[in-house]
């Protein structure tokens, strides 16, 4: 990983545990070049990269600011973060259905670049909302990287445990989007009729280093599910 790529990320973080806001504004670059003891073209691609993303916008003559106004209760299409902490203002639930360390599938095999003879956890649960069911989740985790999961792991948030209790740094995620209608097995998990529709997104999480960790299937309940997208002009 790059050195600009690295700093965009500490950046989002120190916007993410001061709990900034949208219109907030954030040090001026001379205090970044200090802090990361960069140049200044270094900081200018990482915020570039950071306004890619939706995080930051920047006003010339003005400064950087949060961008960050989003409505309540919408699920970030774009966020390799885990969707939970998009619900911050919402009971967010799990039910675990199965955890197991087992062999991964072909499919799981070729997205995490991994062999069919090496191990994985698979976690299937049900994910709520307020009491409601929110989506049916079946997720591979390398087991070679997520060296150990657990019951209460898997019932709070994997992603706050992956980064706090392993250390480990999420990087980004490529994410497939399918619409399609609802076999009879996801319909009895999110208490639906079969043959209504769904949502049912795909998504590859890799670490900074590229390292591909989790390959998950979820399927939303279309009663309950709200997204956005933040797009630039550019």
């Amino acid at each position: 990983m790059l050195k600009y790529q690295q700093i965009a990320i500490e950046i989002e973080k120190y916007i993410e545990e001061n709990e900034l806001q949208q219109g907030d504004k954030l040090p001026v670059l001379e205090t970044f070049m200090a802090q990361f003891e960069v140049s200044k073209s270094t900081i200018t691609k990482s915020l570039d990269l950071l306004e890619r993303k939706g995080v930051v916008f920047q006003v010339r003559g003005s400064g950087i600011f949060v961008r960050r106004h989003r409505r309540k209760g919408y699920i970030s299409l774009l966020s390799n973060q885990g969707f939970k902490k998009d619900l911050d203002d919402f009971n967010v639930t799990s039910e675990v259905i199965e955890l197991e360390v087992r062999k991964p599938t072909e499919e799981a095999a070729v997205n995490l670049n991994i062999e069919q003879s090496d191990d994985v956890y698979y976690v299937k649960r049900i994910r709520n909302i307020n009491g409601q069911t929110l989506c049916l989740e079946e997720s591979f985790y390398n087991k070679s990287i997520i060296t150990y999961l657990n019951n209460e792991i898997v019932s709070e948030s994997i992603f706050h445990y992956i980064r706090e209790g392993l250390g480990l740094k999420v990087g980004f995620s490529d994410m497939y989007l399918q619409v399609d209608q609802l076999n009879a097995e996801e319909a009895k998990y999110l208490q639906l009729e079969p043959g209504l529709p769904k949502l049912c997104v795909e998504s590859i999480f890799h670490l900074t280093n590229g390292q591909p960790f989790d390959f998950s299937k979820v399927t939303y309940n279309y009663q309950q599910s709200q997204f956005f997208i933040q797009a630039n002009s550019y």
